[in-house]
């Protein structure tokens, strides 16, 4: 019976509400009672009935009276904590700054990660209908197949398709409220006032952009802006830069030197839109140079998007889609389409051909677990501090509880001193933000919105999070510092228990961890930067200047005059005209090639259009067959060549065996006569596509590329530009180098690697505020043993060592965690590359040397002079 007890916690209670008076007989009674149900009917019934007995008692009579209970001035406790809580950050500067610096850099790393991801969540939510709002995502496969009734992959759609679908949606959904059609961006010279441009980023689009996207309608009027032919609209920059402030609205722009366009409209779209334009033509312009491809199904060079009514459902519409391909498409090829969110356009799509860049999913859960592990190591470094400074305020504890201190007020004081430690922090990383903010819009490239961090609900939770954080990091070394012993501690037999020891050890294992996860991150994405730049494309580009003429009808008339002069220059050692160079982009053709077994076999690979250098040019590679030749005159409109890829496509393992095989692709058949190694032509997120490459120089050419062979570039492109100048005086030279160019593609890749390597760092430092936290106090708390250590002839090294050793087993233990963690988050990272570096152990040796090479670097600074220190000053008092 001895070791059966009443509830505990329902015996405080009842102590809490009765009468101090009555307490005593009630509770005497209680128990006796308990324990007799106890010997009768068990202890489970006697618990229950004891606890219903003590709920009952709460009546008027026994209640004790809040009359007579002292009033406390809780405002002049909290002013008084406040005041002590001060005392004590100040009598403690430097683990007051350590805790305050690394709460306050592991705060503004998380802010400033949350302005990023904010900002990558923030893509099109500016529309009035952003949840309304869909694109159509389109397929197109061979000759007789039937993909009507199939739902593929959206890996195997891409955003690019034709005219027809726009108006047959809108007919065949009545749930459709809207649909704008815009065309891949065009090449046009823009000429005002004598002054020319070759403008890449304008479109074609429909006159019902408004319905769909709000856009900053700035000047003009939206609804009939682009109603008529040769009519434009520009965007705010593109205005300033023709215009300057004059008012643009009715003003003429003379387009490609033959045709004037009036500007009805000034708009500018916000940066957080997942395609940008400079300019947008009227449609009605576009069909009256092309009328017949707006009723044709297979031609490719539109984006449709879509809203729906209020009431409408997608997933109804897309149940209807293989009855309205019965209804609307009856060619031989097959095709179908699907739709797609407008909320998942920036970060959840994987269809190709998209009209503007796409951001990261994996990038964004990458860099949200930096934050979080940066806020827990800044976290980590406060309870390790805090606990690890216990024995020095156990006597402060035990003086306030002798004198009649109860736990809660000493809880209170603690989480109080918590918390202002935190303010003192958020303080300070609201400093940081505001000077790191500049520089995380450098390493992004893009405007990071701050401003709706000011709003008052996001300052309010600001407030309340900062409050949370620190009773968060205060609790627990609240509740351990509160429970002392004021008698163990006052007689001197008081130690740091067993539990808060191996506390701080797990905290340390978990702060090298994720110190030594960041660090193999860190090296990954390097490594994996590094491997893409590295890698062999297939193609050499280096020292090849592409020349980007826009397809200007007037050019065309020279092409052999220009490529003729320019090949005078005796740093040139070729040049090439093409339509497309690798990382540009380049459209799909129907091609027909006959099959192994013999039958003609129609497919849908991409198409580049070159001539007979343009191989030679970017030193390709021809596996099998020959490449274009001025010896054979026919190549020009009866050759065509295929890569390794498109060989396979058409189900030829050896690339030899389809050479000599028939084909027929827009218009033009012959043989294929030769096969091209398999290049990189796109960055390596995507593994080789099937490539056809057909001769062409008057028709779909826009490009020069010219091969150097030059130390100066500088002069060599002077010269150029000159040489360019006399042959085509007219047209502006716009030149760039294609490495340079086809390196662009990872501009978004390297400003991650970035924007890593800068908060990995942070990370690195925060954790080693806390590392030199814990050394100071080991090393004062081992001060004596360091002393009688040195008397009995122990060197410097050896006493270094000896401190050493506890957090290297640490660290080993932090390494076996960190090792398969760090190895699965990477993978998945890297799985967004179809070409990727292998993860060897080489990086997790070079995290672990890093993070404890740092590590003892950072407690050297402490140990060192600990260990040289005069023992004699330490051993005076024994």
């Amino acid at each position: 019976m001895s070791e059966v007890r009443p509830p505990r916690l329902f015996t405080k209670f009842f102590k809490w509400y009765c009468k101090a008076p009555l307490q005593e007989s009630i509770l005497g009674d209680l128990e006796e009672a308990f324990y007799t149900e106890v010997e009768s009917k068990g202890q489970l019934i006697a618990r229950w009935k004891y606890i219903w007995t003590i709920l009952r008692f709460i009546r008027p009579g026994i209640v004790r009276s809040l009359e007579g209970t002292q009033k406390l001035n809780n405002y002049g406790m909290i002013k008084n904590n406040i005041k002590i809580g001060m005392r004590s950050i100040l009598r403690n500067k430097v683990f007051s700054i350590l805790n305050v610096t690394g709460l306050s850099v592991g705060l503004a790393s998380c802010l400033l990660i949350l302005i990023y991801v904010k900002n990558e969540l923030s893509y099109d939510t500016f529309n009035a209908n952003y949840d309304r709002t869909y694109r159509v995502i389109q397929h197109f496969g061979g000759r007789g197949s039937d993909l009507k009734n199939e739902i593929l992959p959206t890996s195997e759609y891409q955003v690019w398709g034709n005219a027809p679908i726009a108006p047959a949606l809108q007919e065949y959904y009545p749930q459709i409220e809207s649909v704008f059609r815009f065309t891949s961006q065009f090449n046009w010279l823009v000429e005002y006032k004598g002054n020319r441009y070759q403008e890449k980023d304008v479109v074609f689009g429909d006159s019902t952009f408004y319905q769909v996207f709000s856009w900053d309608w700035l000047a003009g009027d939206a609804e009939t802006a682009l109603v008529r032919p040769s009519t434009i609209i520009l965007t705010k920059k593109l205005a300033e830069k023709y215009f300057g402030n004059e008012n643009p609205i009715g003003e003429s722009l003379l387009m490609d030197g033959d045709e004037l366009f009036e500007v009805t409209g000034v708009f500018e779209i916000p940066a957080n839109s997942h395609f940008q334009v400079d300019a947008i033509i009227s449609m009605s312009t576009f069909k009256g140079y092309r009328p017949e491809i707006f009723d044709a199904w297979g031609y490719v060079d539109f984006y449709t998007y879509f809203t729906l009514n209020e009431q409408a459902n997608i997933h109804d519409l897309s149940e209807q889609i293989p009855d309205f391909l019965t209804k609307y498409y009856d060619t031989e090829y097959g095709y179908t389409f699907q739709f797609e969110a407008l909320k998942d356009a920036y970060l959840n799509s994987d269809a190709g051909r998209q009209p503007g860049p796409v951001g990261s999913k994996n990038n964004i859960y990458l860099f949200i677990s930096v934050a979080v592990f940066i806020l827990l190591i800044a976290c980590i470094n406060f309870i390790n501090i805090s606990t690890a400074r216990s024995i020095d305020r156990a006597k402060e504890v035990a003086v306030r509880k002798t004198l009649g201190s109860l736990r809660s007020p000493l809880i209170s004081q603690f989480l109080i001193e918590s918390v202002m430690i935190t303010f003192f922090a958020a303080v300070i990383a609201v400093v940081l933000v505001s000077f790191g903010h500049s520089y995380l819009e450098i390493l992004t490239g893009k405007q990071l919105a701050v401003d709706w961090l000011l709003s008052p609900v996001n300052l309010l939770i600001g407030g309340l999070l900062v409050l949370v954080l620190g009773v968060l990091a205060g609790i627990y070394p609240a509740f351990i510092l509160s429970n002392y012993r004021p008698i163990q501690v006052l007689r001197g037999s008081f130690k740091n228990s067993s539990k808060g020891i191996w506390l701080r050890k797990s905290l340390v294992v978990l702060q090298f961890a994720l110190s030594i996860m960041l660090l193999a991150g860190t090296a990954i994405v390097y490594q994996q930067l590094k491997y893409i730049r590295d890698y062999d494309k297939g193609f050499e580009s280096e020292q090849v200047l592409v020349i980007d003429y826009g397809g200007d009808a007037k050019v065309k008339q020279n092409l052999q005059f220009i490529k003729s002069e320019l090949m005078k220059h005796n740093a040139v050692e070729s040049v090439s005209l093409s339509r497309a160079t690798p990382g540009d982009f380049f459209p799909n053709a129907g091609t027909t090639i006959e099959a192994p077994t013999g039958e003609m076999v129609n497919k849908v690979p991409y198409i580049y259009e070159i001539d007979e250098d343009f191989v030679p040019t970017y030193d390709m590679n021809i596996i099998a067959g020959r490449n274009f030749s001025k010896d054979f005159p026919t190549d020009t409109t009866t050759a065509l060549l295929v890569n390794e890829s498109a060989a396979r496509f058409y189900g030829y393992n050896n690339p030899e065996d389809i050479v000599g095989k028939n084909f027929s692709q827009w218009g033009r058949e012959g043989k294929v006569i030769g096969v091209v190694e398999d290049f990189n032509y796109v960055s390596l997120h995507s593994e080789v596509e099937p490539l056809t490459l057909r001769y062409s120089i008057w028709w779909s050419t826009e490009k020069f590329s010219v091969k150097l062979k030059s130390s100066d570039l500088g002069g060599t492109l002077s010269e150029l530009e000159a040489i360019w100048k006399d042959a085509v005086p007219y047209y502006p030279f716009n030149s760039y180098f294609n490495d340079i160019s086809f390196n662009d593609q990872y501009e978004a890749d390297e400003r991650f690697g970035m924007i890593f390597y800068s908060f990995s760092i942070l990370a690195i430092f925060v954790a080693c505020l806390g590392l030199f936290g814990l050394t100071i106090y080991t090393t004062n708390q081992r001060a004596k043993e360091i002393g009688i250590r040195k008397v009995l002839g122990a060197s410097v090294q050896r006493i270094v060592s000896i401190l050493s050793l506890d957090f290297i087993k640490l660290f080993g233990i932090a390494l076996l965690l960190a090792i398969p963690l760090s190895y699965w988050i990477m993978s998945t990272w890297l799985a967004s590359f179809a070409y990727q570096t292998s993860i060897s152990g080489q990086v997790f040796i070079f995290a672990a040397i890093i993070t404890l090479a740092v590590s003892l670097l950072t407690m050297s600074f402490k140990t060192v002079s600990a260990a040289m220190s005069n023992p004699t000053k330490i051993l005076k008092d024994e």
